[in-house]
């Protein structure tokens, strides 16, 4: 097995950039098999999944109907996404930070950022109370707040580890860890409802309010400005069912499509950036890239191609450049999707634009993907910038960095 995450050495802004950047994407790399699972029960038993759409074209069933197997299977697909996945990140990033015991407290305090919405009091988020969800299914993944709470959680219970440290009577040991564990797990979950769940809310307004500014005043392809880094974010989910869908329903009841559907769907910059990744990315990453192609291209999963910005940050740029692309297509050609393209897969916009723009939406689609893919070759250096440290981290190296650590603390903590 292979650790996907190579560290940046240095000093400068930019070696902490990349650092933080890694170490995000430490959390979520070790669990694209999950969003790939995603990707995979998505594709196929969604309404417009494969399933049904090939039984549509068989005449299997009506044109409006649906295969009873794929509505069954498809009841999985929000646990995936609403519960699975961001208390894996948690979970992930507490390990990170605190080992096994980490992890499980990180797991515990995202249960309370993902649930924030449910929970809080609507003064603190500032929500229309018609707007709360009512069960957890009306949720938006909240993987953003899981990357906060599972480190953030961690560290606390390390700091509390360190300083009962030698402290303790002997036999009661396990009996104080578990406590401790189970209060800081429990503190740092109300913590995630009343603090972290409402910032991550607020972030996710701000995003949306200045897309929203930036389409009143007609300067669409400068939304990518303000998409990509967000979508980078796992704020996707956010902007588009949020502020995208309500105005491209408006549009579309009017002039029967809107653009307002494509400008976060586009998989077309997520494919360019996975390109350059392939090409020019750190060697020991390569591997992973063809399986992230397919599952963001034609599964519509774009949240798989993320960890590979925040591990290169300067590849939003590319992303930035090859979304604006799109737009600025789009807008020259008057073009739309009839409905909202979810997940945003190639398969789905075609399902979903008009017959006289299908063509010029295909088109669209390999121009962004070009441009990010010719930017982010450029932005790596076109390979001549791999570090020997991006070339070279697996598995066992990691595991030979983590006990040297190790071994240097206890060292620091006997003296």
């Amino acid at each position: 097995m292979t650790d996907y995450t190579p560290a940046a050495t240095g000093t400068g802004a930019r070696a902490r950039l990349q650092r933080g950047g890694a170490f995000l994407a430490g959390m979520v790399m070790p669990n694209l098999g999950a969003f790939i699972a995603f990707g995979l029960v998505t594709a196929l038993f969604i309404p417009n999944g494969w399933v049904n759409t090939i039984a549509r074209a068989t005449g299997a069933i009506p044109q409006d109907g649906t295969v009873e197997f794929a509505d069954q299977a498809s009841v999985i697909v929000g646990p995936l996404i609403v519960l699975l996945i961001p208390i894996l990140i948690g979970y992930t990033g507490g390990k990170m930070i605190h080992g096994i015991r980490g992890a499980v407290v990180g797991a515990v305090a995202t249960i309370g950022v993902m649930v924030s919405p449910l929970a809080a009091p609507w003064t603190i988020m500032q929500i229309a109370e018609d707007a709360r969800p009512e069960t957890w299914a009306d949720l938006s993944p909240q993987i953003l707040g899981a990357l906060v709470m599972g480190p953030l959680a961690a560290l606390v219970l390390r700091v509390w580890d360190r300083f009962i440290d030698g402290k303790i009577r002997g036999g009661f040991e396990m009996l104080v860890d578990n406590f401790s564990s189970g209060i800081i797990g429990g503190v740092m979950s109300l913590i995630g409802v009343f603090w972290i769940g409402p910032i991550v809310y607020f972030i996710a307004n701000l995003f949306g309010g200045a897309v929203n500014a930036l389409v009143t005043a007609k300067l669409l392809p400068l939304v990518s400005i303000i998409i990509e880094p967000a979508k980078v974010l796992f704020l996707n989910n956010a902007l588009n069912h949020g502020v995208l869908t309500p105005l491209g329903a408006a549009q579309a009841a009017d002039a029967g499509k809107s653009i307002m559907f494509m400008l976060e769907s586009n998989p077309g910059p997520g494919l360019g950036i996975l390109t350059a990744m392939l090409l020019f990315g750190p060697r020991a990453i390569r591997p992973t890239v063809p399986a992230a192609m397919v599952v963001h291209f034609l599964g519509g999963i774009h949240e798989i191609y993320f960890p590979y910005v925040l591990l290169k940050p300067i590849l939003i740029i590319a992303a930035i450049l090859g979304g604006a692309t799109g737009v600025l297509w789009e807008v020259i050609f008057n073009l739309g999707l009839v409905a909202p393209a979810s997940p945003g897969s190639v398969f789905a916009w075609i399902l979903v634009s008009p017959p006289d723009n299908l063509a010029l939406n295909m088109v669209g689609i390999l121009l962004s993907a070009a441009v990010a893919a010719v930017a982010g070759s450029f932005l790596l250096g076109f390979g001549r910038k791999e570090s020997a440290t991006d070339a070279a981290i697996d598995l066992e190296a990691a595991q030979e960095k983590s006990s040297e650590n190790k071994k240097g603390s206890k060292a620091a903590t006997a003296s």
